[in-house]
């Protein structure tokens, strides 16, 4: 079914955007005669960090960009009424609302990255573990087949991407329902498989009648290969 692992380049720029700001603050601290208290510092940067943002859809990842910096607002409006302690904490207020545009950019540079690292357009970013993988038919047209685990493993860097008509296998399988003797294109669902590690992605793969197309879709594409072998075998009754 659905398989899901964190991102591993998402953690490690968290990572790096973190230690910039910690860095940054630290530098800020240092230049204050009054030495203030350090879990306070921290507290007004991640206020500083809230903020009214605008929606960003670029090359299917969501980016966030930040426009009114709502957390330093308020954090203006607590401590101007102590004389002094806003003029103390401004300048990690606003460290904290334009900490928003480092992550931005880190989240702009780790979209290379990621598909440097983790091509979606190949099938084993998606299919990388295959110890407990196996196949379920998902509609009556289908035979008693199981997964051939070798085959599988070997037509992983064999098989060829090739276009995939979405919209008519849409059709056939949801609006031609009065057709009971029809036969499903994709009848089988590979499950109990695991991406590659760190690739924080998601995928439902469909397998074709013939064992010899899988379908990888994933929340924002549809990926279509075709292998030269069948990568399913017959049920072994005697197993």
């Amino acid at each position: 079914m659905w398989n899901f692992s964190f991102s591993l380049i998402d953690f490690f720029m968290g990572l790096l955007g973190w230690v910039v700001i910690g860095f940054i603050a630290y530098r800020i601290y240092q230049k204050y005669e009054v030495r203030l208290r350090i879990w306070k510092v921290v507290f007004v940067i991640l206020v500083g960090l809230f903020s009214f943002s605008i929606n960003w859809n670029a090359f299917d990842t969501l980016i966030k960009i930040s426009i009114l910096p709502l957390g330093v607002w308020v954090l203006y409006v607590v401590l101007k009424r102590k004389e002094g302690r806003w003029q103390n904490y401004r300048l990690f207020a606003w460290l904290g609302f334009w900490s928003n545009f480092l992550f931005l950019i880190l989240s702009l540079l780790s979209i290379p990255i990621q598909q440097l690292v983790y091509p979606p357009d190949q099938p084993s970013t998606y299919i990388s573990n295959l110890d407990e993988v196996t196949v379920v038919s998902i509609h009556p047209s289908a035979s008693e087949f199981s997964i051939d685990k070798e085959r599988l493993l070997e037509q992983l860097s064999k098989v060829s991407k090739e276009k995939f008509m979405s919209d008519e296998w849409y059709e056939e399988t949801f609006l031609d329902v009065e057709d009971n003797n029809r036969k499903e294109q994709f009848p089988y669902l590979l499950v109990d498989y695991k991406s590659k590690w760190g690739s924080g992605l998601e995928s439902m793969i469909y397998v074709e009648g013939d064992g010899k197309g899988i379908l990888i879709s994933t929340a924002d594409q549809q990926y279509y290969f075709r292998s030269e072998i069948s990568i399913l075998k017959e049920v072994d009754d005697s197993e």
